[in-house]
């Protein structure tokens, strides 16, 4: 059985060329694959944790690529399926800057995920069990409701990726009262600064910090881009500096960072709101250069390093 369980959409992603327009001026697309529950179970693989991955795909060459994929880094897939009556996630990108992307989102078979297609055993033996908003957005939202009530009732830590995109969404306040729901149930929640600002309706991150620990999180961490990552779990809180590199593009970068945080708290046996400045500094920094490395390549599942080379670039980087 996995360690670890990300649940939710696999998708197939494609990216307009060249790079730096918007999708209207697009002359070509590269296909790649993504989806950022798929993206976090491939780069916690890649960094050495046993992972398994939970979604639909449709029964479609977008759909036996992304299997394949996952086979392929190593990813557990006894409950991820294919559905023949919905055609498989496609998201349109365009890597506006290498931090701005706007997307467009059909949506299929990722909605075909049901409470009784979930075996509540498999899901009471992952330590971590890990998802992201986008679900909740449409008919999947229950299945991911239960997943996250067994984890819970067998023990295990629930992670949650705030995840914002607008085009799932009928509009903003759809989007945050949809993400709100979702932090019920959650010991650590990782979103960005427009995230931070939607949801706490503040861009300061130590008092929106401390408003997403009221609602039950036990660890909040609020990615930077460049700038790194700020953590607060109530004991402790303090911004950890990013890594300069080469900025190509910025999908998957919040993935590597949530799957790099995840792996070290593997190793980690003490509760999240008791970690102290030292530990999560190191948890965070690793993080930081899991994301960072993400951001010189294009492309998510491309881009996500291995645990060698996570190690290699922190080691070039000791300062």
């Amino acid at each position: 059985m996995p360690t670890v369980i990300s649940m939710g959409e696999a998708v197939v992603d494609l990216f307009a060329i060249p790079d730096g327009v918007c999708l209207e001026e697009a002359k070509s697309f590269s296909l790649q694959p993504g989806g950022a529950p798929a993206n976090v179970a491939v780069a916690l693989a890649r960094l050495g944790v046993n992972v398994g991955f939970v979604g639909t795909v449709g029964d479609d060459p977008f759909g036996g690529l992304l299997t394949k994929q996952l086979l392929l880094e190593g990813v557990d897939t006894t409950h991820f399926r294919q559905v023949a009556d919905s055609p498989t996630m496609v998201s349109f990108v365009a890597a506006t800057s290498p931090h701005d992307q706007d997307f467009v989102i059909y949506r299929g078979a990722d909605e075909k995920l049901a409470v009784k297609d979930l075996n509540r055993p498999y899901f009471e033996t992952a330590e971590v069990f890990i998802y992201s908003s986008v679900a909740l957005s449409g008919s999947g939202r229950e299945a991911n409701r239960e997943a996250v009530r067994w984890v819970n009732e067998a023990g295990g830590l629930v992670a949650y990726d705030a995840n914002l995109r607008p085009a799932v969404w009928r509009n903003l306040e759809e989007a945050r009262q949809g993400i709100l729901a979702g932090l019920a149930g959650v010991s650590l929640v990782k979103l960005n600064e427009s995230e931070l600002q939607l949801l706490a309706e503040t861009d300061d991150l130590k008092v929106g910090s401390r408003w997403v620990l009221d609602q039950g999180v036990k660890l909040c961490l609020v990615t930077l881009g460049s700038g790194g990552a700020y953590y607060n779990n109530g004991r402790s809180a303090a911004h950890v500096p990013g890594f300069q590199v080469e900025s190509v593009d910025a999908t998957g970068c919040g993935d590597a960072f949530l799957s790099g945080l995840v792996s070290g708290l593997l190793n980690t046996s003490a509760a999240l709101e008791t970690l102290d400045d030292q530990t999560l500094t190191s948890l965070v920094r690793f993080a930081n250069a899991a994301g960072a490395l993400t951001a010189t390549c294009q492309g998510a599942i491309a881009a996500l390093p291995t645990l060698a080379r996570v190690n290699a670039f922190l080691s070039e980087h000791v300062n």
